[in-house]
């Protein structure tokens, strides 16, 4: 999100200052493998339009079930709006409302509940530390043992029964974060793990065979104005990452969702810099560590969400322009 031009300035100085620091430049020295043959058969097609269009947004599934979370709403406003879609009837539906409007906030799913947790609580961008568990079959909310760190533009995923909440941005405690806490949700509690490489906001996260990968993101202030291609792969078996060896994604972007798929490839999709949205595509493959760039979007947006199940990924709403706007969209992405 952009929030001001005295922001944008200010970014902007401390852009020009990190450049002159080889330590912050994440992929110096690399050069990104990427394939030159897509998947040709792959292609495009629209679901239902998610009811209410929104940016900013968190998202997950159960079974045949995609469940969108908060965001910003058409005013700008934070939300408490919960939507669900049914990839079977290619309908929506509203559910239980979240028990604060959120925006920037993560979810999971995990044994038939879904886990909210983190964001912004308000237009003021206040950090959220909450955990809000759903519960599909009694329609309700509960809410769970608080995070230690309060952030929102984090990421979130389940591995192995634990909740892995990585990154993020903090205006009242450190700034932009690398913490890695982890929630066991058998003993509701909260542990740190091993932060991550690089601090960052607005990244993707996916799980591939049993690995956390944390991909692109922005490393200043809320304004994209450095963004980054980082891939950094934790192993909750070692407690440790692996950066070095990781082809960076093609693309520096932020704002950003990812999905993995049944191959344990995974895609990126979108994002934003400051001056235009992104409709990029990249796949990576963690068994050859090469990247392809793959169909692009039909709609260039940041701020969304991506879900894979089975052979689909389900691109849901968004923002068209950097900062604040919205969009609808349910763009499916049919792998081949």
């Amino acid at each position: 999100m952009l929030r001001s031009i005295s922001l944008y300035t200010i970014a902007f100085f401390i852009f020009l200052t990190l450049m002159t620091s080889s330590s912050l430049s994440v992929s110096a020295g690399q050069t990104t493998q990427v394939s030159s043959s897509p998947s040709t058969r792959s292609f495009w097609a629209n679901g239902a339009p998610m009811p209410t269009p929104r940016s900013e947004i968190a998202a997950t599934s159960l079974g045949d079930t995609i469940y969108i979370f908060g965001g910003f709403d058409t005013s700008g406003q934070p939300t408490d709006i919960v939507e669900a879609y049914s990839i079977k009837d290619n309908t929506w539906s509203q559910i239980a409302p979240l028990p604060h409007a959120l925006h920037h906030t993560a979810a999971s799913s995990f044994n038939g509940k879904i886990y909210v947790v983190g964001g912004y609580l308000d237009s003021q961008w206040t950090p959220s530390n909450k955990l809000f568990i759903y519960d599909p079959l009694e329609n309700q909310w509960q809410e769970g043992d608080s995070m230690p760190t309060a952030k929102g533009a984090l990421t979130a995923n389940f591995i192995n029964g634990i909740l892995y909440a990585v990154g993020g941005q903090s205006f009242t405690n450190g700034g932009i974060l690398a913490t890695n806490e982890a929630y066991d949700p058998l003993s509701d509690t909260w542990t740190s793990k091993v932060p991550m490489p690089t601090a960052r906001h607005h990244a993707a996260s996916v799980v591939a065979d049993g690995k956390l990968y944390v991909i692109g993101g922005r490393i200043v202030g809320i304004s994209a104005t450095v963004n980054i291609n980082a891939n950094e792969m934790y192993d909750p078996n070692k407690n440790s990452w692996v950066i070095f060896s990781l082809e960076p994604m093609p693309s520096k972007r932020s704002g950003i969702a990812a999905a993995s798929l049944y191959d344990s490839s995974f895609h990126v999709f979108g994002g934003e810099e400051p001056a235009k949205t992104f409709n990029n595509n990249e796949k990576y493959d963690p068994k050859s560590n090469k990247w392809t760039i793959e169909t692009p979007m039909p709609t260039a947006r940041h701020g969304l969400a991506a879900v894979a199940i089975d052979d689909k990924i389900y691109v849901i709403g968004g923002g068209t322009q950097p900062g604040m706007s919205v969009t609808n969209a349910n763009e499916i992405f049919h792998v081949r």
